[in-house]
């Protein structure tokens, strides 16, 4: 069981309760499918995503990208708990879908990228260092059952 401060605590519940989550969710699914472009052949009926402005303006990458944001929100409903509440999704994602648990690194990567976006100065380096620590318990959940 992970350990929380009550800075940490805190500091997730407020991040998320700033987001939003159609902007934020699709900026970071998009931004994972271009700058890691070999993640899309998971994606493949979500039609056009042959370059940036293709896939800027997929409406299922968009769709899918704030899916995966709601998603997040679970964690932070159940921070206590992330591991039990991922236990779905972990073997979904990995017996039925097959994603590559790397996957998840990188799409934590962009959604970092696009979180202190969003939030400028006040994404501190203790602020960071709070979202990096939950969505490093998140990405270890999700990741369970490929071990």
């Amino acid at each position: 069981m992970v350990e929380w401060t009550e800075f940490e605590k805190t500091t997730i519940q407020d991040i998320f309760s700033k987001m939003n989550y159609e902007v934020v969710g699709p900026q970071a699914l998009a931004r994972c499918l271009i700058v890691y472009p070999w993640t899309q052949r998971y994606f493949g009926k979500f039609g056009n995503l042959y370059n940036a402005a293709a896939i800027m303006g997929n409406p299922m990458v968009a769709a899918h990208g704030t899916v995966v944001l709601h998603g997040l929100d679970r964690a932070v409903k159940n921070m206590d708990n992330i591991k039990a509440t991922y236990a779905e999704l972990s073997v979904l994602h990995s017996e039925k879908l097959h994603v590559d648990p790397d996957n998840f690194r990188l799409l934590a990567d962009c959604l970092t990228v696009v979180v202190a976006g969003q939030l400028g100065a006040s994404f501190t380096p203790e602020v960071q260092a709070a979202f990096q620590k939950f969505i490093a318990v998140v990405i270890s959940a999700l990741g369970k059952q490929y071990h």
